[in-house]
């Protein structure tokens, strides 16, 4: 038995691949404006448990302050420019909340792959917090709303998002798929219904791989 994969097959990485800066609400609005549905963010706890929209452990790459995401209030972190390194058109754009993010993806319509990026020793934190906050924030979205699909690199963080929101839907991101994905995949099934699903590159993935992780339903 195989399960469609319900969701756009085309996302806009990081909001707005290279055309914006990355993780911003500008990125977002960018992206639909050129007709994307669905979308990829990166979701990181700041220095006093906010979830934030980057990508990198350090925030100078993108707003060149040079401190710790997990070190930095959030307070500070809004002040910061995160779209000047991307063009003059950009300058302004901040480093939006999770909150902020969800909010427009759910006034836009659009579908969202969060991934959960932790930075090092947070990884249970960040995973429940991003799966609270998800479920919590699309409580308030129109009937029929597709929700989210969660997903990490970690383990740790995708078996803490399990454990808060079992219902919401959780993908193993891996950059080769290992021998034994079918068991990593059950794993995070353990106490959820939810359909898992594996993301690598597609320049290390074998097609008939891509086929089989993709379509692999929970339950089996």
């Amino acid at each position: 038995m195989s399960t469609a994969w319900p969701y756009p097959r085309v996302l806009a990485h990081r909001g707005g691949g290279t055309l914006a800066p990355e993780n911003t609400l500008g990125a977002i609005r960018h992206g639909a404006e050129l007709g994307f549905r669905g979308f990829e963010i990166d979701v990181m706890l700041a220095g006093d448990g906010t979830p934030v929209l980057i990508h990198d452990e350090n925030l100078e790459r993108t707003t060149g302050y040079k401190a710790a995401v997990a070190e930095t209030p959030y307070a500070q972190i809004a002040g910061l420019d995160a779209g000047a390194w991307s063009g003059e058109r950009w300058r302004g754009e901040r480093v939006p909340t999770y909150a902020q993010a969800a909010a427009l993806f759910i006034e836009l319509g659009l579908w969202v792959n969060v991934e959960i990026k932790p930075a090092q020793g947070h990884e249970a934190a960040t995973g429940r917090e991003v799966a609270r906050l998800t479920r919590e924030l699309w409580r308030t979205a129109p009937p029929g709303a597709p929700l989210p699909l969660l997903s990490s690199f970690s383990a740790e963080a995708l078996a803490a998002a399990r454990d808060t929101a079992p219902e919401l839907r959780r993908g193993m991101i891996v950059r080769l798929i290992p021998a034994d994905w079918r068991e990593r995949m059950r794993a995070s099934w353990t106490r959820s219904p939810c359909t898992a699903a594996a993301r690598c590159s597609i320049r290390c993935a074998p097609p008939r791989c891509v086929q089989r992780a993709s379509a692999w339903p929970a339950g089996r």
